[in-house]
C-alpha cells in the first residue's frame, strides 16, 4: 500500500498504470522528466482498465468489449505476477519495457511483446504463462492495487491516477494530467509545479478541455 511519506526524504508520488493505456503511458514519461528537475520519487502501482470496466462491458462498444475481455488482461496479469514475485522494484522498469514495445514500437499488447518486455530487463521467461491464467494466482492482489487508487478518486476516471501530497501533507489524487506530447525539462517542471499549486487547494476537483488528438509519441 502506498505511504505518504518516501524513505529517501523526497516527495512521493503515486502513480497507478495499466500498460494498455497510452495516455498513462505519455503521462508516465512526463514524471519521469520531472524526477530530473524535481526532488520527487514514483512509486509505481497497477490498475487495470479491465477490472475497472467488467461490470459495464455490455455498455461498450464491441470493440472495446473485445479489447478489455482478452488483451487488456494479459499485460496486466503478467506485470502483477512480476510484482509479487520479485517485488516492486521491477514495475517501474517493466512498465517502461513494456511501454516502449507496445506504444512506441507499436507492437500492440501481444504476447510477444510482453515476452520480449520480460527479457529486456532480465525477469524470468516463465512469467509469460501467467498472461492467459484465467483462474489468475494474484488476482486478489491486482484487485486491492487497483481499488486503492481508484478509490481515491472515484469509478468515473480511467489510467492514469497519481497521488502526491497536498497542501497539510495527506494525499490528493486525481485523474491524469492528460497530456500529449509528454513535456521535457523546464516543460514538465512547469506542469508538475501546477499540478502541487491545484492539489494544495481545498476543494478542487476538476479542469478540463476537450481532447482534439491521440497521444503523440513522436518525441519518446
Amino acid at each position: 500500500m502506498s505511504e505518504t511519506a518516501a524513505p529517501s526524504g523526497k516527495t512521493p508520488v503515486d502513480f497507478w498504470f495499466d500498460p494498455l493505456c497510452p495516455w498513462a503511458w505519455m503521462t508516465s514519461r512526463w514524471v519521469l522528466e520531472v524526477e530530473k528537475v524535481r526532488d520527487i520519487e514514483v512509486r509505481w502501482h497497477i490498475m487495470s482498465l479491465a477490472v475497472l470496466n467488467e461490470d459495464k462491458i455490455d455498455q461498450l462498444p464491441e470493440e472495446y468489449r473485445e479489447m478489455l475481455a482478452t488483451k487488456a488482461w494479459q499485460p496486466v496479469r503478467v506485470v502483477t505476477a512480476a510484482w509479487q514475485k520479485h517485488g516492486a522494484d521491477v514495475l517501474g522498469p517493466l512498465y517502461t519495457a513494456l511501454g516502449t514495445r507496445i506504444h512506441n514500437n507499436d507492437e500492440g499488447p501481444t504476447v510477444e511483446a510482453i515476452a520480449g518486455a520480460l527479457a529486456d530487463v532480465g525477469l524470468p521467461a516463465d512469467l509469460i504463462d501467467y498472461a492467459d491464467q484465467e483462474d489468475f494466482e494474484f488476482d486478489a492482489e491486482l484487485r486491492a492495487s487497483h481499488k486503492e487508487g481508484i478509490d481515491k478518486v472515484g469509478q468515473e476516471v480511467g489510467t492514469p491516477v497519481i497521488a502526491v501530497p497536498g497542501d497539510d501533507g495527506e494525499q490528493i489524487a486525481f485523474f491524469g494530467p492528460v497530456v500529449t506530447p509528454a513535456p521535457k525539462g523546464e516543460d514538465a517542471a512547469k506542469l508538475w509545479d501546477g499540478t502541487l499549486a491545484v492539489a494544495s487547494v481545498p476543494g478542487f476537483y476538476e479542469i478540463k478541455r476537450t481532447r482534439t488528438k491521440g497521444p503523440d509519441f513522436s518525441n519518446l
